[in-house]
């Protein structure tokens, strides 16, 4: 029998946010090399939408990741964007329904823990940065958390963190009128 693999040393928090694209894409990229060592990741996806279905919007990335037995991941959201002063309500509901999920994991067998988009939550106002903070405060040691999402800083989540990083946009295919390319941007 395989011997479960542990953290050595603490269990950090790592926050990417920024305008660039590339974070989610870079905490999966951490999700990929821990599976490959034995841990158990585990990824919490708050306002994932843009399609009819979630299922049918699941990225090539979370598919080859689950190709691991070691990682699993949940998926929250309504199925379309959520548009300032028409569907508050119905995301609030699905972003809280998330962060209740996402407590629910720290008592499970994860080493990882990704909050996926939590950050975008927040900066939309369908979630407390309060809430956050104490998530962070009351992580349990052995746990490290990884948050993503967000153009706009919060600096008490940063304070906290062990790991910020900012994701900046230098240049971007979309200002020539390039759309994301499946396989390349999701």
């Amino acid at each position: 029998m395989e011997e479960k693999k542990e953290i050595k040393g603490p269990g950090l928090v790592q926050t990417f946010w920024g305008n660039g694209r590339g974070k989610t894409t870079s905490v999966l990229g951490t999700a990929l090399r821990a599976c490959g060592n034995g841990f158990n990741v585990h990824l919490v996806q708050f306002m994932k939408n843009g399609a009819s279905s979630l299922e049918e919007q699941i990225p090539g990335e979370i598919k080859a990741l689950q190709t691991f037995q070691n990682f699993s991941f949940k998926r929250f959201g309504l199925g379309d964007w959520y548009v300032k002063g028409k569907n508050y309500e119905e995301h609030k509901k699905k972003v809280n329904e998330a962060f209740s999920y996402l407590v629910s994991c720290l008592e499970k067998d994860y080493d990882i823990i990704i909050a996926d988009e939590i950050l975008y939550a927040i900066q939309l106002g369908l979630l407390e940065e309060k809430k956050v903070i104490e998530l962070i405060k009351n992580k349990p040691k052995n746990k490290e958390l990884i948050l993503t999402g967000s153009h706009k800083p919060f600096p008490n989540i940063f304070e906290l963190s062990d790991l910020v990083t900012e994701i900046k946009k230098i240049k971007h295919p979309y200002d020539k009128g390039i759309l994301a390319r499946k396989g390349i941007e999701y």
